[in-house]
């Protein structure tokens, strides 16, 4: 099962460091992926969830294109990544049921589990079984690797 950091968080969410460089890269050094939330403006390639707020270059992204699940938050992000589809690894969403990354995976938009082969996102937020997931998108990527390991039909009781 792959383990995803939303937004960089390890242990619970932390508004001020989420999507900041530093914070994903940390995330990232433990082994964990990350999905992260862009924006293009301008040319410009900035992270933020609201907003645009912390500026990456191109070559940020395809040297982590392993690790990251690029969630594009204006058009702009998704006709412009378009253009790497074979490379990164990236979907657009707002209240879908599911949606469809550009490396074929299955995101589920939280409340929709189960979804056999799908990536859960959240899961914490309904209390809802992962055991027929590919992988969770979580705040508390420690906590669900671990439990997930010793327990594959864990619901959170948070």
């Amino acid at each position: 099962m792959k383990f995803i950091s939303h937004r960089g968080n390890l242990d619970g969410p932390r508004p001020n460091f989420e999507n900041h460089p530093s914070y994903i890269e940390t995330a990232m050094k433990i082994g964990f992926d990350v999905e992260i939330d862009l924006w293009i403006e301008e040319n410009r390639f900035l992270l933020g969830h609201n907003e645009p707020l912390y500026e990456v270059k191109l070559e940020w992204f395809l040297s982590k294109k392993n690790s990251l699940w690029i969630h594009c938050k204006n058009t702009l992000a998704l006709v412009y990544l378009s253009n790497y589809k074979e490379r990164l690894n990236f979907f657009w969403h707002e209240r879908d049921t599911a949606t469809l990354t550009s490396m074929g995976y299955i995101w589920a938009f939280p409340g929709n589990q189960p979804i056999p082969g799908s990536i859960a996102v959240m899961p914490e937020i309904n209390k809802e079984k992962i055991d027929v997931c590919k992988g969770v998108c979580t705040d508390y990527p420690h906590f669900y690797s671990q439990v997930a390991f010793y327990t594959p039909n864990f619901v959170s009781n948070d």
